[in-house]
């Protein structure tokens, strides 16, 4: 018998069950994400022969087109699908693009990620919402579940980075893609056959506008398949023509803002306030990860050029470390932070959403001046792996100040018939991001036309000087955020 929106929301304990079967799903998902983000740039560089600029860039647009996808996949599942159908439907695209870039043909790489593209963004927005979903409205252990959710997230992905970044690397870049393939589907099946724990939670709004024909008699559920698959090619149209890409985003992001502030102000004065909280986070949020994702571009190519990969002797793939130590972090750390905010909120001392993220931005700084720290201490251009990993430590730290927080918080802000949408948003910041850092990557890129190769000692100054100045703009958008936070704590209207 499956259970009741009141069953589930009034567990006992920290977690409700369901979150567990979530958990896992998501795990097997993010195994297959950072699994192939390990490879991207280093396949461009070192297998396609992509000079660094082209690399970056092509990097930021593929990520920012995988966090912009969101927020229609989070408009089709709040209008149409629900969303339990837009899982099961982007976890099917996500296997089958990561079983195309195995295909060992050039061709094939940009083709897998034109069809990932599409599937992140149907199962991406919406296992999130379904979190929220379990909660009541001001349940206190709304950011304790999030932060576990997260968790899931991170073990999958330190598994995807590890493993797949080191068959790829060391035996075979297709196979390196296609594992990552094998355990989506690993997720699908996990997900398929235990969904009716989640009661009514993530079903279809409406049974008869799914089935309803709108156009040439097909029904509206097919007709989003369709039009899903009938996406792919302009994907991989701009992949292949990136320089056009800033002529999509930048008025897509602005039409999106005026949709939200234009349906917000349906919502009343103080919903409108809230949903404005949620958009300063959202812009703050888009900063963050502009600086953070430099870990899949060029602090990828930083650790394969300027980090001594030994350790106790045994060589190690600059792929698999760099793109699981951070997800390592976060899943060693994440029961502290979970039982910190749940301590401290038993003592009506847990900081604000706001404040956690202020906290994040000034970790994060700290982390790339830490990379510059290294520089200091580095022998004939190569650091240390210890300060390499102490770096991306503190990162994690500032991560787990804002980006489960954020999750959360804009579920917590957003009016019931806007979260599908407001989560869409949260991905496309984070989408504004992603590009942003292929564009920051870029000013990093070690020329190739010299006819000679730089040395790690030549190209260490590099990305040292880039690094500095993240630090820096980091650091002080954490404090300003800290200086708004007692009027935007005013607009949230005791939401934490």
């Amino acid at each position: 018998m499956e259970p009741t929106l009141e069953q589930i929301q009034n567990f006992k304990g920290k977690y409700p069950k369901q979150l567990y079967l979530l958990f896992f799903t998501e795990m097997w998902e993010r195994f297959t994400f950072y699994g192939n983000r390990a490879l991207l740039i280093l396949f461009m560089v070192n297998y396609l022969k992509f000079d660094d600029v082209k690399g970056n860039i092509i990097y930021g647009v593929y990520q920012s087109l995988i966090y912009a996808m969101p927020v229609l996949g989070g408009m089709m599942a709040d209008k149409i699908l629900g969303q339990r159908k837009s899982i099961l439907w982007g976890g099917i695209l996500l296997a089958c693009g990561s079983f195309v870039m195995a295909i060992p043909v050039k061709e094939s790489f940009f083709i897998g990620m034109g069809i990932m593209i599409v599937g992140n963004g149907y199962f991406k927005p919406n296992i999130s919402t379904i979190v929220g979903s379990l909660y009541k409205e001001g349940d206190g252990r709304r950011d304790a579940g999030f932060s576990f959710f997260y968790m899931g997230i991170n073990i999958g992905a330190t598994l995807g980075g590890l493993l797949c970044g080191w068959v790829g690397q060391t035996i075979s870049w297709h196979l390196g893609f296609g594992l990552a393939g094998v355990f989506m589907i690993i997720g699908l099946v996990t997900f398929t056959f235990n969904q009716k724990q989640l009661g009514p939670i993530g079903l279809p709004p409406s049974q008869e506008k799914l089935k309803a024909k709108a156009v040439a008699g097909i029904p509206n559920e097919i007709l989003v398949y369709l039009l899903s698959v009938a996406a792919i090619p302009l994907f991989i149209l701009i992949l292949n023509y990136y320089k056009i890409y800033s002529y999509i985003i930048n008025p897509f992001g602005i039409l999106a803002l005026i949709y939200v502030i234009y349906a917000a102000g349906k919502q009343g004065k103080e919903a409108f306030l809230k949903l404005m909280v949620a958009m300063v986070l959202i812009v703050f949020s888009s900063l963050f990860w502009a600086f953070y994702e430099q870990g899949g571009g060029s602090l990828n190519l930083f650790a394969e050029r300027n980090v001594n990969m030994n350790l106790l002797g045994i060589k190690l793939s600059s792929a698999a470390v760099n793109n699981s130590i951070t997800a390592f972090f976060v899943v060693v750390l994440t029961p502290f932070f979970v039982w910190l905010w749940i301590w401290l909120g038993k003592r009506n001392r847990e900081p604000d959403s706001v404040i956690k993220f202020s906290l994040g931005l000034l970790q994060l700084g700290l982390g790339f001046y830490v990379f510059v720290f290294a520089a200091t201490y580095a022998q004939d251009g190569v650091v240390s792996l210890f300060y390499f990993a102490l770096g991306y430590f503190f990162m994690v730290t500032g991560e787990l100040c804002l980006s489960p927080i954020g999750l959360s918080a804009i579920t917590k802000l957003s009016p019931p018939k806007m979260v599908g949408l407001m989560m869409g948003m949260w991905f496309l910041a984070s989408s504004y991001g992603q590009y942003l850092a292929g564009l920051i990557g870029s000013l990093m890129a070690i020329p190739k036309d010299t006819g000679t190769q730089l040395s790690p000692a030549e190209s260490l100054p590099v990305y040292t000087d880039i690094f500095g100045k993240i630090a820096l703009v980091a650091a002080a958008s954490g404090l300003l955020l800290l200086l708004l936070s007692p009027v935007l704590k005013k607009w949230m209207k005791g939401t934490r």
